[in-house]
């Protein structure tokens, strides 16, 4: 047997928490903090796979082993590896108090709306997207991917960071700085977890399934107080009101369906993605949480916040300014954080930070190869174009294909029913578009780390 004990974060350990093991393994700061039977053999855990390696041989042997780990083992920790290698029976696992959970106790916050991401070890780009697209999120640090290292990357925008160092312990140390102070800051080695919060929506209404709501990741990242009941959530039944005077009721809480109504969106003269194109584009753009998207000649922003609401990180660009301040109507009703660039393009790409996960290119007129061609050079997995225009679409297909682009496309014809008098139904034909979207060959195998 493989007794598993969490410690720290507030979980002082038993004195007799190792007694009985012939081996012991854990951290020097945790193998320091226990006493160890007499004559038990101890390993300073550094590299992995040598550890399990000895452990092997005492679990062949029938020896009782105890391996000491920080906060909740099976939250982002040693257990998913020992279960991995010596099967979930073999493990008595004995929890703690996680990281995570000590961190919002001690910033006085409930998390089970929260959104926790893993960068020990990984991309910190996930991470990044997340905090971008979430208002509470938990991100548990490592090497190269600590609160300087988020903060510079998340730059300005209304988010504050609880940087959480050492918990538990007599060094213990929780600070609240922006992205711009943490950015400048040398942490040391001791952060335990760093949590990105929008204190304005920090604090949320009663859960009943923990995780971020359908529908309710963020709001518009420049909108205005309209909308928000006194904690700062979006009002449970929204209005709002395009430059073109029309509105909508939203009630983003009961959503969790995507490829909404053109209806639910403010929108000019109908120019805005139909439903069955947003459609067939949301399934091959395939937004998800800790990606980053690109609506390119957003419009209206329709596919902006069907991503966002999706969970992605979203960038809108949108030469206009009465159609950014309706990109950025919709993204306040639907409840997302939708950062909104008024540009240009294919100008303003030049503007928009690090590479997308993903690009929806639904506007360019004469400028659309060149646009197609500078977002199929800087996206790591998709491109995705909408066109009304038969003449447009060889040069954008050529653009997808000269980037190394794997390139498909179908010309999209659908008729809604539409009523007549007499009680009787009709088909009502809507234009017809057609749809091209690139992929990068490697991405269908390697995908986006989780």
């Amino acid at each position: 047997m493989i007794t598993v004990v969490g410690m720290g974060a507030g979980t002082p350990p038993a004195e007799d928490v190792a007694a009985g093991a012939e081996l012991v393994v854990g951290g020097r700061r945790h193998l320091d903090a226990v006493r160890l039977p007499r004559g038990a053999e101890r390993i300073v855990l550094g590299a992995l796979a040598p550890a399990l390696d000895t452990v092997a041989e005492y679990v062949a042997e029938q020896r009782r082993v105890v391996v000491l780990a920080s906060g909740d083992p099976g939250f982002f920790g040693i257990v998913r590896v020992l279960a991995e290698r010596f099967g979930p029976r073999r493990l008595d696992v004995r929890p703690g108090v996680s990281s995570v959970a000590a961190a919002f106790a001690r910033a006085g916050l409930p998390w089970d709306d929260a959104v926790v991401a893993s960068a020990h070890g990984r991309d910190l780009r996930t991470a990044v997207n997340l905090c971008r697209a979430h208002p509470k999120v938990a991100v548990l640090t490592g090497p190269g991917a600590g609160p300087a290292e988020l903060g510079a990357a998340l730059g300005d925008g209304p988010r504050v960071l609880v940087v959480a160092s050492a918990l538990g312990s007599a060094e213990e140390r929780v600070e609240r700085v922006t992205p711009a102070e943490a950015a400048v800051r040398d942490w040391g080695a001791a952060v335990s977890v760093v949590l990105c919060l929008d204190e304005a929506r920090a604090l949320g209404p009663v859960r009943t399934i923990a995780g971020p709501r359908p529908g309710r990741a963020g709001r518009a990242l420049s909108a205005g107080p309209a909308g928000h009941d006194p904690r700062g959530e979006p009002a449970r039944s929204a209005t709002a009101s395009g430059p073109d005077g029309r509105a909508g009721r939203r009630e983003p809480d009961e959503w969790a369906g995507w490829a909404l109504d053109e209806a639910e969106f403010t929108h000019r003269d109908s120019m805005i993605t139909k439903f069955e194109v947003r459609a067939l584009a949301l399934a091959r753009l395939g937004p998800r949480p800790g990606d980053l998207v690109w609506d390119v000649g957003a419009g209206s922003g329709s596919v902006a916040v069907e991503c966002a609401r999706l969970g992605a990180a979203v960038t809108a660009v949108e030469k206009t300014p009465d159609g950014v301040e309706r990109v950025r109507a919709n993204a306040a009703a639907h409840g997302v954080d939708v950062r909104v660039v008024q540009g240009a393009a294919p100008t303003a790409l030049s503007d928009l930070g690090e590479d997308p996960d993903a690009v929806f290119v639904g506007g360019g007129g004469r400028e659309l190869p060149a646009i197609v061609a500078g977002c199929a050079r800087r996206a790591r997995r998709t491109v995705v174009v909408a066109m009304a225009a038969l003449d447009r679409v060889p040069a954008a297909r050529q653009a997808l294909l000269d980037a190394g682009l794997e390139c498909d496309g179908v010309l999209l014809q659908s008729s809604r029913l539409a009523p007549l008098p007499g009680d009787v139904t009709r088909l009502a034909a809507t234009n017809p578009v057609f749809l091209l979207w690139g992929v990068r060959p490697h991405s269908r195998t390697e995908g986006v780390a989780p």
